[in-house]
């Protein structure tokens, strides 16, 4: 993959296990400074529930299945979806900033 990606996680305690840090510091893996216990800031976070139930909905019998049906779902989420998303993360962002939490 090279090495003009950066990684990011989000410092859960088993991302910042000794061993963890040692393998990433040997693969000389970027990864990019988070705080902990920082907002999920994620603009497309609502569309994994989306999927979740939409898939669980079809009731899987196989893990092709399940695949499949994420792939299907995935593409099935309607374009006008999209405004909504944004518009719902321009308030979250305006409710941190306003709130004055964590590192915004």
């Amino acid at each position: 993959m090279g090495h003009s990606w950066t990684f990011h996680h989000d410092n859960d305690p088993k991302h910042k296990a000794k061993l963890t840090l040692q393998w990433l510091q040997q693969k000389t893996v970027n990864v990019l400074e988070w705080p902990s216990q920082s907002p999920d800031l994620n603009i497309i976070k609502p569309l994994w529930g989306d999927l979740k139930h939409a898939v669980h909905a079809r009731r899987r019998k196989t893990l092709h299945d399940l695949d499949s049906f994420c792939q299907d779902e995935w593409v099935a989420i309607p374009p006008a979806r999209i405004p909504d998303l944004i518009d719902n993360y321009y308030k979250i962002l305006h409710t941190f900033i306003n709130a004055k939490v964590g590192n915004t």
